[in-house]
């Protein structure tokens, strides 16, 4: 063994964790999903203490033999009862979080994660509590009040969204949102539930065109099928804009 390491094991022998102060790491999960051009949230109502019968965003503790993304989404499976692997889904790290009294039973630290499903526009997948949690579901984002959320999870939920809408100004990730093939109507869909403004039609496929690809597939829709595309490229150039489309 070099010098070096010769040191370094001396001093890991040496070293003792408990003269530092105790922090745990939790993981909370914001996962959208649109239906009837709503944008929905999925909601737990804990069902023990603290924040007794609150609504929360899902989540919880990071186990000793997990990083944060495996415990985000064994977190979801047993919270909510949603099984990432049988989903169309893209899931971010979305921020941490680590004010020292945003947890009232010690200090806890939140790597945050947006998580995106898909959905065929119309319904979304079933939610089953499990664990601490008595009660799972799905709520409108929009109508929904975020002062009444357990923890600071308004917070990381507003940072959620904002992180979505914004992003879907310069990239495709609405498209997370739908199916693998989508129409163009239906990636509108998303814009519309999640910017709350209903974009002009032509404006809107002319902009996304050069990021889509036509798969040559139809679906039926009012008055004439409906072409299906897939995205081709991350990026729209030049970009949406928020207010006008």
């Amino acid at each position: 063994m070099s010098s070096n390491g010769s040191q370094e094991a001396e001093f890991l022998a040496g070293y003792n964790p408990a003269e530092f102060p105790p922090v745990a790491l939790t993981v909370d999960l914001v996962v959208f999903a649109v239906a009837n051009k709503e944008l929905h949230v999925a909601l737990v109502e804990r069902g023990g203490q603290p924040f007794l019968g609150r609504l929360a965003l899902p989540g919880g503790f990071v186990g000793p033999d997990e990083d944060a993304l495996a415990a985000a989404r064994r977190e979801l499976a047993e919270e909510a009862g949603l099984d990432l692997s049988g989903h169309r889904v893209a899931v971010e790290q979305l921020a941490t979080y680590s004010a020292p009294d945003r947890d009232p039973r010690m200090r806890v630290v939140s790597v945050a994660h947006l998580v995106l499903l898909a959905s065929d526009g119309a319904s979304l997948p079933e939610l089953r509590a499990g664990t601490d949690a008595a009660k799972a579901q799905w709520r409108p984002v929009h109508a929904l009040d975020t002062g009444a959320l357990a923890f600071d999870h308004a917070q990381i939920l507003h940072a959620g969204l904002e992180r979505l809408a914004g992003k879907m100004e310069y990239t495709t990730i609405a498209a997370a949102l739908v199916p693998e093939e989508f129409t163009v109507s239906a990636l509108r869909d998303v814009y519309t539930a999640v910017w709350q403004v209903e974009l002009p039609a032509g404006n809107f496929t002319r902009k996304m065109r050069a990021c889509l690809a036509p798969t040559g597939g139809k679906v039926q829709a009012v008055g004439a099928p409906a072409s299906l595309f897939k995205v081709a490229g991350q990026w729209i150039l030049p970009p949406l804009n928020r207010t006008k489309g």
